[in-house]
């Protein structure tokens, strides 16, 4: 293996997790050394046209023959069978999440991304997952043999413990992740309709232009409800305003439907935050028990209900801040991530 050479679709400084982790991995590589260069494919996957799939197929095959080619799955997993094939015994696939697992799709379409995905996966040499609740889902459901799959979960960097907020303030909640479906924000704000006569306020940080239709729904849905001045959209920050909004926050929620991680969950437990989450896909394994109250995905109800209950208790609130924070230490960093998807990566021989 000459070099590994990271295949990722679209800009790579987009403000989500999957987008995080690559940024994180290729910068921990440079400074460990590592053979590896960033190679850029057409930004219109999972949605690719012609075009931008014969443009992807030219970047591809341009690289040396001897280089690993490690294929973020937004990409690798909406290739036709015929590509994936043409690159067997070269590719090593890093999966987040599976494509067809977003919510939002129809029903056929869900049905072809998987499809297709399972497809690709038949030729990649190795997977890279983020959990080990996506290698049993790939073993399970893909038919990906588990000796292939290799688990490199995120890393976290240490973090300042949050303070919250300021004595007589409405109770801080804090949810981060783009606005689209698959983070169940719209049953957040349901949740919180029915405890409008509680004292908090909620800051929603992520890319608004993901799903632009969400976008707009979801502000309707805090006009409709009158939690205007209750609940902000704060759309894409910079990372000083996302310590900033951490280190006020009290309570972090995630009402994600499915995660192949949760990243933000770990950002939160390194800043020992007490945690309101689902046990949407890995999201029920990322945080730990102590430390978060989970409900099941999709139930509006349940969140009111663990809503209510952290909001009332300070104490179970400081319990579950104290288990955060302990278990914050033993988080993994991101130079032990690399190095897993990187050894990965050396076993694959072109």
């Amino acid at each position: 293996m000459s070099e590994i050479v990271f295949a990722v679709p679209g800009d790579l400084s987009l403000p989500t997790g999957g987008y995080a982790y690559d940024r994180r991995v290729l910068a921990e590589w440079a400074a460990l050394g590592v053979a590896a260069r960033h190679l850029e494919l057409p930004g219109s996957f999972p949605d690719p046209s012609e075009a931008d799939l014969a443009e992807t197929g030219r970047r591809i095959l341009s690289q040396p023959y001897d280089s690993v080619l490690l294929i973020d799955g937004l990409a690798y997993g909406a290739f036709p069978e015929s590509i994936a094939a043409g690159l067997a015994g070269r590719v090593v696939a890093l999966v987040h999440h599976p494509l067809g697992l977003e919510a939002g799709l129809t029903p056929e379409r869900t049905a072809a991304l998987l499809a297709r995905e399972a497809a690709a996966l038949r030729h990649a040499s190795a997977v890279v997952v983020t959990s080990p609740a996506t290698k049993r889902l790939l073993v399970a459901d893909f038919a990906v043999p588990e000796a292939r799959i290799a688990v490199a979960e995120p890393g976290v960097d240490p973090a300042p413990r949050a303070s919250g907020s300021v004595a007589g303030e409405p109770l801080r909640l804090l949810a981060v992740g783009s606005l689209v479906p698959r983070k169940g924000y719209d049953l957040l704000i349901e949740a919180l309709s029915g405890l409008a006569d509680r004292d908090w306020h909620l800051t929603i940080i992520g890319a608004a232009d993901r799903a632009p239709a969400t976008t707009t729904a979801l502000a309707a849905q805090i006009a409709e409800a009158g939690l205007a001045d209750r609940i902000r959209l704060a759309g894409a920050v910079d990372q000083a305003a996302l310590e900033a909004a951490y280190a006020r926050a009290d309570l972090f929620v995630m009402p994600s439907l499915f995660e192949g991680y949760g990243m933000v969950l770990t950002e939160a437990l390194a800043r020992g935050l007490p945690i309101l989450c689902t046990t949407g896909g890995a999201a029920a394994e990322t945080a730990p028990d102590a430390a978060a109250v989970k409900v099941p995905p999709g139930d509006a109800a349940a969140l009111r209900a663990g809503l209510a209950r952290l909001l009332a208790d300070g104490d179970e609130r400081k319990r579950r801040s104290d288990a955060a924070w302990l278990a914050a230490g033993a988080l993994p960093g991101w130079r032990r991530t690399a190095t897993i998807v990187a050894e990965t990566c050396a076993k694959v021989s072109p």
